[in-house]
């Protein structure tokens, strides 16, 4: 693959439980300890020298706070963008479909939730399961294109704890 699309799939961090605090699962925060623990993640992506040229996120609370956490902890704060597609319950080809008529780079963040993610991911590499994410859990797949038909490559794919193991 020359010069390839590089997607890196970030699963948000911890949220507040669901119940009677949070009627509205779509604006569930994330937990103080969510908040830390990404952040220190978020070290170790810069110590694995990620960098990102977009963020888009799911229009849900916990990843778009997901999101700025990481647009804040990496390199040049790459600007972070909605991408309804990235909300619970698309389907792989939708999400895609929305990337490419919106994203402009090269180097692309995407934030988004459980199980959604991990089947993107194995639409992408074509793989017949989805691949699980934990929270603040992150892969990179590069791509030909946002519209290539050919499966990408897993480059890599990194639990939360190994990157907060990174950070110190």
């Amino acid at each position: 693959m020359s010069n390839p699309v590089e997607l890196y799939l970030v699963r948000h961090a911890i949220a507040a439980e669901r119940g009677a605090e949070w009627p509205d699962d779509d604006k569930r925060p994330l937990t103080a300890r969510g908040v830390s623990r990404f952040e220190e993640a978020v070290e170790g992506l810069r110590t694995l020298g990620v960098g990102v040229d977009e963020i888009f996120t799911s229009p849900l609370a916990r990843a778009r706070q997901t999101a700025e956490l990481l647009a804040a902890g990496l390199p040049g704060g790459p600007a972070v963008r909605v991408l309804d597609a990235l909300a619970p319950g698309h389907v792989p080809a939708s999400v895609l479909a929305q990337l490419s008529r919106t994203a402009r780079r090269r180097r692309i963040a995407l934030v988004g939730h459980e199980p959604g993610l991990g089947e993107l991911a194995a639409h992408l590499i074509g793989a017949g399961r989805a691949l699980p994410f934990k929270k603040g859990g992150v892969c990179r797949i590069d791509v030909e294109s946002l519209t290539s038909r050919r499966p990408g490559a897993l480059t890599w794919f990194v639990p939360p704890r190994l990157l907060r193991g990174l950070a110190k």
